[in-house]
């Protein structure tokens, strides 16, 4: 298990995740717990890219309840197809929004964040968590973010 990361200055979002995504499987490589993996996720991915909130929700009890996280402290609850993380879990596929004062239902845990991606991470058909990042800017997030979270969750066991 690595216990440090190299933090790749280039500013070339393809190159951060690429750089990232070996040392997040070093991070997780051989560690069974859950919410260890998604916390050490969560930190690096945060300190690589300075977003403003990186976490996980995971699905208990037919909603969303939060988990590991990096960020300001977060809404703990979020119903089914409520918010951006509620309608990732809902229409099941990533959610990229550029303005979340244009997307209808926004959660506003922080007035700050300004744009969001939501994954949700499936096991088979189920979905189990989503993982969800926040940025004070807008349009932070795009295509290359969503194939590269999507590949970095993949490499979590959730079962």
């Amino acid at each position: 298990m690595a216990e440090d990361l190299t933090i790749t200055t280039s500013t070339d979002k393809t190159e951060q995740y690429q750089s990232l995504l070996p040392q997040i499987g070093a991070l997780i490589n051989g560690e069974p717990d859950l919410i260890a993996n998604l916390a050490n996720i969560s930190a690096a991915l945060k300190e690589q890219f300075k977003w403003f909130w990186v976490g996980f929700y995971l699905v208990r009890n037919k909603e969303l309840v939060l988990g590991p996280f990096q960020g300001p402290v977060a809404c703990t609850r979020i119903a089914f197809g409520k918010g951006v993380c509620g309608a990732a879990w809902q229409q099941r596929q990533t959610l990229i929004v550029p303005d979340v004062e244009e997307f209808p239902g926004h959660i506003a845990c922080s007035s700050l964040s300004r744009s969001e991606i939501v994954i949700p991470i499936f096991h088979k058909d189920e979905i189990l968590a989503v993982l969800d990042v926040d940025s004070e800017h807008l349009n932070q997030f795009n295509e290359v973010d969503a194939k590269y979270l999507e590949q970095i969750i993949n490499l979590v066991n959730f079962i």
